[in-house]
């Protein structure tokens, strides 16, 4: 890893724009800021980008079709900044791909925090992708699926990779780390690093959805990552 690392700032009001590139720039990021979405486009296809931090609410195309072309075209974090009590902006977001959410007003200190903690993962994700394979890789079955601890990659039978963001790595594998044993939400976040989350965030449920649509063969009845009633997930090992 060379440099410091590039941040997008979308949102179309200036004074938010200003004050986000100015606080990164502060904290030792490269910021480009820009009021939309082909501003977006434009870096994007010029520059490496390390994280997109996006505006839902916006004129035109909004952040999250933004989101979606983001996810669907490139590897990069993105963070979704939503109203406030805007839940359904959020789930949204995140079944769109997005890797995190923060409320407006943003906090510029946590902003701070989510932003290398998504950052923190992705670099983690690269450097297993880049390590050496000297050493048997450590592959576990997900249904039909399987999962590589080293590359942090999920593949189908066909040898297909199937795209995920980090955090549904870092769920991914902490179920594969805790077979046939009953995760709470806490647990779950813990094992997945990401404790900016609250247990009770209904967060953590999209993610598993979203993960299910992708490794369950009807994802209305799991049979891989089974809901307990009361309790949280378990990874079912069993076949069949």
């Amino acid at each position: 890893m060379q440099g410091r690392k590039h941040i997008v700032v979308v949102d179309d009001e200036p004074g938010i724009r200003e004050t986000i590139e100015e606080y990164l720039e502060l904290h030792d990021f490269q910021v480009t800021a820009v009021g939309g979405g082909e501003g977006l486009r434009e870096v994007i296809d010029d520059k490496d980008v390390d994280l997109v931090l996006l505006d839902i609410r916006m004129p035109g195309e909004d952040g999250l079709s933004l989101a979606r072309y983001l996810r669907e075209n490139t590897q990069v974090g993105i963070i979704m900044l939503t109203a406030a009590g805007e839940v359904v902006d959020r789930i949204v977001g995140l079944e769109m791909g997005a890797d995190d959410y923060l409320a407006k007003p943003v906090d510029l200190r946590e902003l701070l925090a989510r932003i290398k903690s998504v950052l923190r993962r992705a670099s983690q994700k690269e450097e297993a992708a880049a390590g050496g394979t000297d050493s048997a890789a450590r592959v576990v079955p997900f249904g039909e699926f399987t999962l590589n601890l080293e590359s942090h990659k999920l593949f189908e039978a066909s040898g297909l990779e199937v795209p995920l963001t980090s955090m549904e790595f870092d769920l991914l594998k902490a179920f594969a780390d805790n077979p046939n044993r009953v995760l709470t939400r806490d647990q779950l976040l813990n094992l997945a690093h990401n404790r900016d989350w609250e247990p009770f965030d209904r967060s953590i449920d999209i993610r598993i959805a979203r993960i299910r649509r992708k490794i369950e063969s009807d994802p209305a009845k799991p049979q891989v990552i089974k809901t307990v009633r009361g309790a949280g997930y378990i990874f079912s090992t069993a076949k069949g």
